[in-house]
Order: structure tokens, then sequence, then C-alpha cells
């Protein structure tokens, strides 16, 4: 069965930039990039590229501008068969500026101003929600109008707050609220990620499955009924570029998880698909089919670790 999922959030243009160091840019010269690639970047148009190249069936709804920049933006997401009318016109269009060091560290500069202020038309998403099996929808500005929309359809709701610090932080309330899904970072998380899980559910009594995503030690991944699932991260092909590898994590364990049922399955699909995509200089442009993704899970076993987050602590006070 193919899964009818909406994903809501920017479409960049994405240069990635091979420097030696991403903190540190002079000028003295001549300076020479490493290497340079450009293509699709932006969260909603990394999860919706790799949930299409999965085979799910995906309504990408985002703002691109008519510049020419949107018209390289447009062409591929033709290519991914993405650019229905959930793609509306804005004023410009959304660039970022990725600087990859040779460990495959990176540093992101993107500017999205004018897609921040977008009123994105609900009528355009609610007509794309109708009877999906999913709706993704990033913590950026223009999506929190959608919010009621995807709850009134009673669509299931995954939502990845990145690096978020704070559980009470205003910026990610409306989408923690309403999430059956939520992913984050560990970057800059206050405590260990499994106290942090705890907290987002004894918070958020909604939710019901939630993960920290931890670079190299793998994916941490709670369920409401109180187990913990560890997946060790893999890298078949080394680390090259870290870039979207959260995005690759998020989009791939929910296909999984919508395929199969199965969160302890769909966590180690996901690591593995995480794993590969940062092995390349510009993981934006690579893709695994659903079989693809099989063979290579296959071939790198996901060492699991259950256990238990504790329930027995108070929640959190109220904001």
């Amino acid at each position: 069965m193919v899964n009818k999922i909406v994903v809501a959030g920017v479409a960049s243009l994405a240069i990635n930039v091979g420097v030696q160091d991403p903190t540190r840019i002079t000028r003295e010269g001549p300076w020479y990039p490493r290497w340079l690639e450009s293509g699709v970047g932006g969260a909603g148009g990394h999860i919706a590229t790799i949930l299409s190249g999965l085979g799910d069936d995906v309504s990408l709804c985002t703002v691109v501008g008519g510049d020419r920049t949107g018209a390289l933006i447009r062409r591929e997401l033709d290519d991914r068969n993405l650019n229905g009318p959930e793609v509306v016109e804005g004023a410009s269009s959304a660039l970022a500026v990725v600087l990859v060091a040779p460990s495959g560290d990176r540093v992101v500069y993107s500017h999205m101003t004018s897609i921040a202020a977008v009123q994105y038309p609900v009528e355009t998403f609610q007509d794309a929600v109708r009877g999906a099996d999913l709706a993704v929808l990033t913590s950026t500005d223009f999506t929190r109008p959608l919010l009621p929309a995807a709850v009134l359809q009673g669509v299931p709701i995954a939502v990845d707050v990145n690096v978020i610090a704070d559980i009470d932080d205003d910026r990610y309330g409306p989408w923690l609220e309403v999430a059956d899904i939520v992913f984050c970072s560990h970057e800059r998380l206050p405590c260990p990620a499994e106290e942090w899980i705890a907290q987002v559910f004894r918070r958020y009594p909604g939710c019901l499955l939630t993960a920290v995503s931890r670079g190299g030690r793998g994916c941490l991944l709670g369920l409401r009924d109180g187990r913990l699932v560890q997946a060790d991260a893999v890298a078949p092909l080394g680390v090259c570029n870290t870039s979207s590898a959260g995005d690759s994590l998020f989009a791939s364990f929910l296909h999984s998880w919508l395929a199969t049922g199965n969160p302890v399955e769909a966590l180690s699909d996901a690591v593995v698909y995480a794993g590969w995509r940062i092995g390349h200089r510009f993981p934006s442009g690579v893709l695994l089919g659903e079989a693809d993704l099989a063979n290579l899970r296959s071939r790198n076993p996901v060492r699991v670790k259950l256990s238990r987050w504790d329930r027995t602590q108070p929640a959190p006070a109220s904001p």
C-alpha cells in the first residue's frame, strides 16, 4: 500500500561548499573550495524528496519565488514529481549556504526572510491533507496556521523541532501541542536524551513517539508505553557531509513506521538511511528506494538496545 503524506516546509536552493574550517573564513586568498555542489535543500525539500524516493505519494506544501532561483528549485521538484499545485509562488525563494569540513561537520547559513512572512493558503493545505495518512509539518513560521487544519482532519502529525533547548519554548509550543510524533536533535538539549523523552511525554500527553537524534551515537526513540529503543549509528560509506542527516533520519523513520507499524524496525531503517546519506559529498542529491534500503540494511546490521524511560517523575510545571 502506498502511503499518502503531506509535507509542509521550506524548499530552498542549497549550495554546499567543501572548506577546511567552516567556522573560520578569511580574506586571505586566493581561497578555493575543496568542492561545490548545489540543489534543492531545506527541511521540507529534504523530507519530501526522501519520502517520494521511498515510494510514498507525497504532496509538498511550500513557497517558491518567481525568480531565477525559484525556477531552479521547481525544475528539480519536477524531476521528483513534487512540483504540484501545493507549491505556491512567493516574492522570492529561500537560499542556504552550507560550509562542510573534511570531517563532515557543517555550518548552515539560511536566508529565508521572505518565506517566513508568507501566509500559505490554508485552503490549499486542507485540500492536500484530506484523506492523508500523515501530515509532516516542519517548525517554520508559515506552517503554524496550518496545524488546526491537520487536527480537524484527524490526520496524525509528525514534527521535527530540530535544535530545541527548552520544552516550554513558545516558538515550538504550537507544533508540540498537536504532534503525535516528535523528533529533535541532541545538540542543545539541557539534559540527557532519556530524561528529555520522559519530559516530552509528561508535558505533551498526545505524543505517541518521540526521538532524539544523537549524531555518531545513533538515535534514541521513546514510546508512550514506556519503552526506550537505542539504535546505534552506522556509516556504510564513512562520513563526508552531515548536512540533512536529521531530515534523513526523520523522513525514513516515518516511511518505515507507516509501512510496517513497527517503530523498532523503522528506527533501524532510519539510522541506516541517514548513515548512508552522509557518506556522500552532497547528500541532498542522492536517494534510496525501498528495495535499496532493505538491501543496504541487510548488509549493515544495526545494534539495538531496549530499556525503559522513567515514568515515576512528576510532570514539569506548565508555563
